[in-house]
């Protein structure tokens, strides 16, 4: 049997031992499990990709921190009207 070590941020490590128990597991059956499924899927078992939003909601949140509205309606009043005709 070999052995990995890694390091983990101290918040990340503690929720992880906090979940693992939930699951009656220990954090080394978790990264187990994980490398499993790593060699079966040849690499990452889920996406890794960067989440950043297109420039259309950019603009939606930027309006949004404004306090305006963005988009087709100039009101929630118009959004409303539009979802229950």
């Amino acid at each position: 049997m070999g052995s990995i070590t890694i390091r983990l941020d101290d918040k990340i490590k503690k929720e992880m031992v906090e979940i693992c128990k939930t699951l009656g597991m220990t954090p080394s059956t978790a990264f187990n499990m994980f490398a499993h499924a790593f060699v079966q899927e040849k690499g990452m078992p889920f996406p890794v990709r960067q989440n950043i939003p297109n420039a259309e909601t950019i603009a939606a949140i930027k309006a949004a921190e404004r306090g305006e509205t963005f988009g087709p309606f100039d009101s929630v009043e118009s959004l409303m009207e539009a979802l229950n005709a």
